[in-house]
């Protein structure tokens, strides 16, 4: 006879421990075929679609949008092609069904007719089954003296009301037990001050005016615990540098038309990647990460740039795969891709993995410097800031010149100050001089 199948939120990527439902593709009673997309999951910053593993009906959804459901919970059960599927209200999940069989056994427990184990004492609880305690009687009633006697419905009630059913004194039940009653009784005469132990007290407002709560999930949490585990792993040092870019600003406009003609938006993104590159390959340890277990600096001999994506409600971080094989405009279309694809929520968790630098570009919402956070398990990050105009000592002549601030931030345990300086100089060289690269194309 076909069974039911209960299908598990699976793990879609190295260590997921949860996602947010987004919304469902499929409806209770409706057919499905085996892939085809279920839900769509928001899930260590990217949203997945989860596919059917199998062919059916769909007979219970067992969450809505806006839920988390962690992985190996029971997101959908679906039934066998042409298996009559019981109703929505039937079907419930194991933890639920577990709860109801445990109301039953109380049930039949208050019901059953109360044995007298002939003890002053009072009427002995009998436990379950699996946990009936064996040896001689007496040790029983001797274990079981200093605990209130009472049925464990009524100290599931007592522990929802916060009573201790020691303080308890006046048991109306037969041999001393404490009744459903008394505990109700109890919690009424309790003063409004001890009402609220063990209750959840949300707060809607303060002393100076209301409040709004807002929780912490999707890509918000992520990126929380991301930036904890980083900041409380990696020891931060923030090495600061100013650019002279005035003759990059004057080859970007020379080539924003070309750009345009071949659909592309030509931005200083590209440029910053060449140089960062090039830094990267003269101190390679800017493009490393620090094995602790094995007490090892791994060296990477790729260069994959990440590049934080400001969307609703967090970053997301895309990556450049082996961006030191692509060109200026290569760089500057994929750029544009994947920054659309982050905004559309449409990039794959394979699009933010596999990154060996990170830029984050504040200078594009108008920032100068910052202390940028690196994206773990990185060695270093570099936030580029806004390119201004500043009077600067050329040829001891006061001239107008455009210039870029950069934040460098590092893993203090894989280098040091002077060489994160020295790869920052290097980045600023092909910045105030992009010519060297873009000779190095052709």
């Amino acid at each position: 006879m076909p069974m039911p199948f209960d299908f598990k939120f699976p793990d879609v990527g190295e260590g997921i421990a949860e996602g947010e439902l987004v919304k469902w593709l499929v409806k209770e009673g409706e057919p499905v075929k085996q892939d085809q997309p279920l839900a769509e999951v928001e899930t260590d910053k990217a949203v997945v679609e989860i596919p059917s593993p199998k062919s059916g009906i769909i007979g219970k959804l067992y969450f809505k949008a806006g839920d988390t459901v962690k992985v190996g919970q029971i997101l959908v059960t679906i039934f066998e092609e042409g298996e009559k599927a019981a109703p929505a209200a039937e079907i419930k999940k194991p933890e639920i069904i577990a709860e109801s069989r445990i109301k039953q056994k109380e049930e039949i427990k208050s019901e059953a007719p109360k044995k007298d184990a002939g003890a002053v004492v009072g009427v002995l609880e009998e436990a379950p089954e699996e946990i009936r305690p064996s040896g001689k009687l007496p040790e029983v009633i001797e274990q079981k003296a200093a605990k209130p006697l009472a049925m464990p419905s009524v100290r599931k009630i007592a522990e929802k009301l916060a009573i201790d059913l020691k303080r308890v004194v006046a048991a109306t039940g037969a041999h001393g037990q404490i009744t459903k009653s008394d505990v109700e009784k109890a919690a009424a005469q309790k003063e409004p001050e001890q009402q609220t132990i063990g209750l959840k007290v949300t707060k809607k407002y303060d002393m100076y005016g209301y409040l709004e709560r807002v929780p912490l999930k999707g890509i918000r949490k992520s990126v929380a615990l991301n930036m904890v585990k980083s900041k409380f792993t990696i020891p931060h040092v923030t090495h600061t540098e100013e650019a002279d870019v005035t003759h990059l600003v004057e080859i970007r406009e020379s080539l924003k038309e070309l750009a345009r003609e071949h659909g592309i938006h030509l931005t200083y993104l590209p440029f910053i990647i060449k140089a960062i590159i090039e830094g990267l390959k003269k101190y390679p340890y800017m493009n490393s990460t620090l094995d602790e277990q094995e007490s090892e600096i791994i060296l990477k001999k790729y260069y994959n740039i990440g590049l934080a994506v400001d969307v609703e409600g967090g970053l997301i971080v895309p990556v450049i795969k082996i961006a030191d094989s692509k060109s200026i405009f290569e760089l500057a279309k994929e750029i544009e891709i994947m920054a659309n694809k982050a905004k559309e929520r449409k990039l794959d968790l394979q699009d933010m993995k596999g990154g060996t630098f990170t830029i984050t570009n504040v200078g594009s919402i108008g920032g100068i410097f910052a202390t940028p956070i690196i994206n773990y398990p990185e060695a270093a990050i570099l936030a580029p800031g806004r390119i201004h105009e500043r009077p600067v000592v050329k040829d001891s002549s006061i001239v107008i010149r455009k210039i870029m601030p950069l934040s460098l931030s590092f893993d203090h345990r894989i280098v040091d100050g002077a060489y994160a300086a020295r790869f920052t100089n290097e980045i600023k060289t092909y910045l105030e001089n992009p010519h060297l690269f873009l000779l190095e194309e052709k």
